[in-house]
């Protein structure tokens, strides 16, 4: 793809459509324009329906550039590689998350690690970002949002590093406090529960990505380096119990 890198849209929070300047929001950067012969398109990751332009969903792509499959995987394959889109096809569904506008892509997650809360699509590195602005004693770059089945609803849970030159005097219920509102007021989302994590210790890849699925399963099995830590309490127990009970 042709870069065009000088180029942004904003794009709000949590919306299925791009609006420039609109509100709460982010940047994302043009990946540019498709080579000539491939076709790039949008789709509703669901019902499998051509999105408009301006419209976030999951990034299509056909062309000579595309593999014919995985190898030794047939049903890998059959359900990534040969998708097909109004009798048109095959498609390589890329995983991806993004939207055109005037035939430029631009990318703004990936569909596994996209949260639906309250009925929307929230993309967890938006309510990150938010998190690790909310207060200094959080290191940025260093946080996790993901969403678990409690009950039958998707709840949200953060966890977060905290810096180290904040370890001694840290006041947890300070701090939770300050996440849980700056959640709420730019998502509209409440959180079921935070951990405060030592500086260093959460997952990432070896070229720095948050490894929010190795999180997940961590704050499941209670092996994170905690130093505070708050969780919602119901009716039935904690947020942590009934995970483990309803352990997907």
């Amino acid at each position: 793809m042709r870069p065009s890198p000088n180029r942004e849209i904003v794009l709000p929070l949590a919306e299925n459509r791009v609006i420039e300047g609109h509100g709460k929001s982010r940047s994302v950067v043009s990946c540019g324009w498709g080579r000539l012969g491939d076709e790039i398109t949008i789709v509703d990751p669901d019902s499998h329906r051509q999105r408009s332009d301006g419209e976030v969903g999951e990034i299509w792509v056909r062309g000579a550039s595309v593999a014919e499959g995985y190898w030794n995987q047939p049903n890998d394959t059959e359900t990534f590689f040969n998708a097909v889109l109004d009798n048109r096809g095959p498609f390589l569904r890329t995983g991806d998350l993004g939207f055109l506008q005037d035939k430029e892509l631009f990318i703004t997650g990936r569909l596994k690690d996209t949260m639906i809360l309250w009925g929307r699509y929230r993309y967890p590195q938006d309510i990150e970002l938010t998190v690790e602005k909310c207060h200094s004693g959080l290191r940025a770059g260093c946080g996790a949002a993901f969403s678990l089945e409690i009950e039958d609803h998707e709840q949200l849970i953060v966890i977060q590093e905290v810096e180290r030159s904040h370890l001694r005097t840290l006041n947890v219920e300070e701090v939770v406090g300050v996440i849980r509102q700056a959640v709420a007021q730019d998502h509209t989302v409440e959180v079921y529960a935070i951990a405060l994590l030592k500086p260093g210790s959460i997952p990432k890849t070896t070229s720095g990505k948050i490894q929010r699925g190795i999180c997940r399963h961590k704050f499941l099995d209670r092996t994170l380096d905690v130093v505070g830590a708050w969780q919602l309490q119901t009716e039935e127990g904690s947020l942590l119990e009934l995970a483990n009970k309803h352990e997907i």
